[in-house]
């Protein structure tokens, strides 16, 4: 437990001494998405009969911010640490694979966690949004950031160098979430196009998410939970199995 803990300390403060950037800016980026999106369609879109696009909006852009930040933390501290050297360290370092993942997946939900939070606040200012399931909305963050720090661990492990990286958030993640429907209903989308939406999981993290919110949703939330929880079993089961192997960690 020594060992988890101060690695997972480790990865904490690494983030938070970077609070600025790490924390604050995707705050700002989700408040300019609010703000444009809102002010350009809030007169010409609607979802749900009762629901402002406005609103429909915020759950939207609180969980697109924990999912993609929760998968650049634990991605960029892994690279970092292969390109600097510095992953020896911890490899040399008596901890167990299984606290290994456990530490970097904590850390990153935490960070995604805590940037959900302040633009959940901020965007209380521009729009009245009322949580009608919370414990909905707590699973599905914390679920979601698990599930995409898992695969920031992923990532960090086959990337070797920052370019590869990149490549692995701008092809895989930054599509799966914008095509989630964080600006739209899938319902609004052709017949082809929602089936297509169906195989995306970041659509139930999403959509499982928003239902918490509105007690109204695409689908079921307990589809939805599902999914999003085999998602997380398979990506561990995948990760863990990497980790024990030390593949591409030890030389």
């Amino acid at each position: 437990m020594i060992s988890f803990l101060t690695l997972l300390e480790k990865e904490v403060i690494r983030f938070w001494k970077v609070g600025f950037q790490t924390v604050a800016a995707p705050v700002v980026t989700a408040l300019l998405y609010l703000l444009i999106f809102s002010h350009v369609l809030e007169a010409h879109v609607r979802v749900y009969d009762d629901v402002p696009y406005t609103a429909f909006l915020v759950p939207g852009l609180i969980m697109m911010s924990v999912l993609q930040n929760s998968f650049a933390n634990s991605s960029s501290s892994l690279i970092q640490s292969k390109v600097t050297g510095s992953i020896v360290f911890m490899l040399l370092a008596p901890i167990s694979w299984r606290a290994f993942w456990a530490a970097y997946v904590i850390a990153a939900a935490l960070r995604g966690f805590l940037v959900g939070l302040a633009v959940f606040l901020m965007t209380l200012v521009f729009a009245g949004v009322h949580l009608e399931a919370p414990l909905w909305i707590l699973t599905f963050a914390l679920l979601g950031g698990a599930v995409l720090a898992t695969l920031g661990v992923i990532a960090g492990i086959w990337a070797d160098k920052f370019d590869q990286l990149a490549a692995f958030q701008n092809f895989i993640i930054v599509p799966l979430t914008f095509l989630s429907g964080v600006f739209y209903s899938v319902h609004s989308l052709p017949p082809f196009w929602q089936q297509v939406s169906h195989w995306n999981p970041v659509f139930y993290m999403i959509d499982g998410f928003r239902y918490g919110f509105f007690a109204k949703s695409d689908i079921s939330p307990w589809t939805s939970l599902g999914v999003v929880a085999l998602c997380f079993v398979l990506l561990a089961g995948l990760t863990l199995d990497l980790l024990r192997r030390g593949y591409k960690l030890r030389m």
